[in-house]
């Protein structure tokens, strides 16, 4: 298949709510990781374990700075994603278009046939 190495682990990435919501929280400015975990209604480790998942498929970048760990969002493998699945449409819209076309013309073919 030609799927880019790493969308899947953006695709899972943003497949999980916490994990989308942490992104948005990012998408303003770096954050701790204790500031990312305060308005969710799960443990610390819970979090460090999306947050784990945002880093694998590199949506996040870790700064450590004494003992604190600060994290920024990294938007190039959003828009790796967004440029496969373009690609990936206009090709599907081009065989559907061409499929299209070939019906239509046995649907003239077709009427032609019964028509003489």
């Amino acid at each position: 298949m030609d799927t880019p190495r790493g969308i899947d682990d953006t695709l899972i990435a943003l497949a999980d709510p916490t994990r989308r919501a942490i992104l948005r929280r990012l998408s303003r400015g770096e954050a701790r990781v204790t500031e990312l975990a305060a308005p969710f209604a799960m443990s610390l480790n819970a979090v460090s374990k999306h947050i784990r998942m945002l880093e694998r498929a590199q949506l996040v970048r870790r700064r450590v700075e004494g003992r604190e760990h600060l994290l920024s969002f990294n938007p190039k493998p959003l828009d790796a994603a967004a440029v496969w699945m373009q690609v990936q449409r206009d090709r599907w819209t081009a065989r559907l278009d061409a499929l299209d076309a070939l019906l239509r013309e046995e649907d003239r073919a077709g009427s032609r046939r019964r028509g003489s």
